[in-house]
């Protein structure tokens, strides 16, 4: 199992190995935008990891391709839809501005 701690809220959850970010926060019962289904063409989902950055899977090509064209884009950001938990070590995640609920 994988600890995620979701920011602003601090609402911490366990999650499944092998869960998506998006689909964590979203069972969290947070809001988190996506508008193109978890494809990582939309951009919506991104999200700062800000502790454990081990604690989930490498950045794919399509969702580094897809960050290079986000304003605001650092080097914790990640897609929410691509980002999956490992349960190596605890995750905090922080939600950005409009899609923070």
């Amino acid at each position: 199992m994988a600890t995620l701690t979701i920011l602003p809220s601090g609402t911490t959850i366990e999650a499944e190995n092998g869960t998506s970010l998006m689909q964590a926060i979203i069972n969290a019962g947070e809001k988190l935008l996506s508008k193109c289904g978890g494809q990582a063409s939309c951009g919506a989902c991104h999200v700062f990891i800000t502790a454990g950055r081990k604690g989930v899977s490498k950045m794919t090509p399509a969702e580094n391709a897809k960050l290079d064209t986000i304003v605001g884009v650092g080097s914790k950001s990640r897609l929410a839809c691509q980002a999956t938990l490992l349960g190596t070590e605890p995750v905090t995640v922080e939600l950005l501005g409009a899609l923070s609920g």
